[in-house]
């Protein structure tokens, strides 16, 4: 069975990057543009794994992983972020949220793959 990966970025571009990259790798690859269906979106797919961009309108990566993570529901579901900010202060607030991986763009294709293989 294919591990279902939500891929929740407002670049439909950046969607369909990892997208193309995932599915190449035999992976379920779900995407999503909408930060605010989030939690709508992981009870309808139940996805493996999350990976989630920081920065998006309305509702920031770092929001998003604090909510799953502290809801029962969701709070089992690994979530890597895949975000521009880079800096080590953004890296310890990822985890402060709970984010189980950390992966800055522009990544390689080995660096995601190897952070989702941890997972999925």
């Amino acid at each position: 069975m294919h591990k279902k990966v939500l891929i929740i970025d407002d670049s439909p571009a950046q969607v369909k990057l990892i997208q193309g990259l995932l599915e190449k790798e035999g992976y379920w690859p779900v995407g999503l543009n909408d930060p605010k269906r989030v939690e709508e979106m992981i009870t309808s797919e139940r996805p493996s794994v999350i990976l989630l961009d920081v920065v998006m309108p309305d509702r920031n990566g770092y929001q998003i992983c604090r909510d799953l993570k502290g809801s029962s529901e969701f709070n089992n579901i690994p979530v890597i972020m895949v975000t521009s900010k880079d800096s080590a202060s953004d890296k310890f607030w990822g985890e402060q949220q709970g984010a189980d991986g950390y992966v800055t763009k522009p990544f390689t294709r080995e660096e995601l793959l190897r952070a989702v293989r941890r997972f999925a």
